[in-house]
Formats: C-alpha cells, structure tokens, sequence
C-alpha cells in the first residue's frame, strides 16, 4: 500500500484553446512545473479538473498522458467517481490498469444516497481494483456528508480504503474520523489546512498548487518540521487570495481563476467548458482582481525564498 503525505495539487484539466479537446503540450508543461518545484503528489479529474465535462475517450487520454509523462517520480491518483456505479467502477479499473497509483473517489452525487447505498457503491469499486481509494466527503457539491461513522465502516471493511479527502467545512471531523478508525484512516485536508495539521490530518489535496504550487506545497513541509507560524504565514496569503477570488464568484475559484492564474504564472492551460462561464467572458472587475491576486503570488513567492534562506545557508 502507498504511503501518501504532502500537499497533492489537484489539476486543472489543460483543454486547447477552443476548449474541443485535451491539449497534452500544455499538459506536459504544467506537470514538469509540479515536478520543478517539487510537488509530492497530483491529482486528476477532481473537482477543479473538470471531471464532469470530459468524455471517455478524453479521460482515457488525458490519464494516460499524465501517468506516462510523471513515469513514477510522484504519485498520481485519479478521479473515478460517477453518479452511476458500473461507471465508477470501469473508471476505476482503467485508472488501475493504465499505471494509477491511487483512485480519489466522491460518493454517488446528485440522488442523495443512504449510507448503505454508498457503501455498495465503494464496494463495487473495492471489490474491482487493489489500488488505494482516498474517499472524497465534498457535501458541498455531491449533497452527501459522509459521517465519521461511515467512513469508519468503510474503513473496516476494504483494506484499500485508507485516505480521505475531508471538505466537510467542519475541520474538527479531522479529529473524529482519526478517533473513529483508531488511526488507520489517513486524513487529508480539504481545507484549513494548518488546524487540519494540527488535528492529525497527513496531507493536503491542494487546489492552489496550480498557480502557486511552490508555495501551496512547501506549507505542509512547514508544519511537518514543526514551522507552525511560517505555515501560518503562507496559509494568511493563501486566505487573502480566497476571499478576493469568493467576491467575484465562489464557482470560478478553482476552475476558471486557476486557469487564469496559471496562465498569469506562465503556464496557460485553456479555459472552463460549460456551463463554467470562461474567465474571458466575465465582465466587470475580474482584470483588476487577477491583478491583485498576483501581487499575491508574487508576495508569496518572495516569503517562501525568506522562509528558505537559513535552510540554505
């Protein structure tokens, strides 16, 4: 079983300029920027990836590209949750099958499920692939909060369930999902990133490391030597950037302004497809805050160098 720790960036998904297909050199040179800067882990066909505008034959492209190009040097997990299990399920074998390292998988969204249908649905997926799956709690966008007591039950009864991804908006279930599996469930944050440290979480599935993956990455290298107060710096300027971001939608945030931003960074990979409103369709004050969130990164760049120098010295 892999052993995953760190801040993982979760991927833009890179589409051509048209938006009509997957453009694999942009591809190429957003992964060698993760790898670059030293990025533990990627994850792709999240929620920041896209995952529900992309058909098979690009999903099959795009997965394959990725894990051939990284050949091993990180680890890559892959999104394979679809609303109908067999889908779920073919998605998670051929993620298996094409060099996988691990499977990020949301519960069945949309229909509101039982914990008993969710757990045949991860079931499914166990019984079908030997890999390791990080559960995905987002109740934000699938409708569906899984409780500690599930993941617990999950937990339990599949030995390749070993990861979660928790974005309950309720950091203390960090805490309980620990407490509930006896230490066996490797907690990964969704958000809160030092409190999540802090309350037993061993990574961090990181939606800004596509625009500031030096930065975004190195904070959990902070906390795990014990620099809580420079995470705690990173992690004000990270905040800082979110709530500019939410005043223009909280949609786009890391779908259409990650792409913009990495753009900014010097690594364009298209824009949203639909129904995602592309960042060069919005009107009103969306120039002036990529703007500002670019002062940001810049100023985030300059505190990881400060941050940095005594270890180099």
């Amino acid at each position: 079983m892999s052993n995953f720790r760190g801040s993982y960036t979760v991927m833009v998904t890179p589409f051509t300029e048209d938006g009509s297909g997957i453009d694999t050199g942009a591809l190429v040179r957003f992964l060698d920027w993760q790898l670059e800067v030293g990025v533990p882990g990627v994850i792709v066909l999240g929620s920041t990836g896209e995952f529900l505008t992309v058909n098979d034959d690009e999903r099959t492209q795009l997965v394959e590209a990725t894990i051939r190009h990284i050949d091993g040097r990180i680890p890559v997990l892959i999104g394979t949750m679809n609303a109908h299990t067999p889908n779920a399920v073919r998605y998670s074998r051929e993620a298996e099958q094409l060099g996988a390292d691990g499977l990020m998988i949301v519960p069945p969204y949309y229909y509101t499920p039982t914990e008993d249908e969710i757990f045949g649905y991860y079931r499914a997926i166990c019984d079908s692939v030997s890999i390791p799956i990080m559960l995905y709690n987002n109740p934000v966008t699938s409708n569906v909060d899984m409780s500690a007591k599930l993941v617990g039950r999950l937990t339990r009864a599949f030995e390749n369930v070993r990861y979660i991804k928790e974005a309950s908006l309720d950091v203390a279930r960090v805490y309980d999902v620990i407490e509930e599996t006896d230490g066996v469930m490797n907690v990964f944050a969704g958000e809160r990133i030092v409190e999540s440290f802090l309350l037993g979480a061993v990574g961090y599935v990181n939606p800004y490391g596509n625009y500031i993956p030096r930065a975004s990455s190195r904070i959990w290298d902070y906390l795990v030597d014990g620099r809580i107060e420079d995470a705690k710096q990173v992690q004000r300027l990270i905040n800082a950037m979110d709530h500019i971001i939410a005043a223009g939608h909280p949609t786009y945030g890391h779908q259409c302004y990650s792409k913009a931003l990495a753009a900014a960074a010097g690594y364009p990979v298209g824009d949203v497809r639909a129904p995602l409103t592309p960042f060069a369709a919005l009107e009103g004050e969306e120039r002036e805050r990529i703007g500002k969130l670019t002062a940001i990164m810049d100023q985030l760049d300059e505190l990881v160098t400060e941050l940095e120098a005594p270890v180099r010295a």
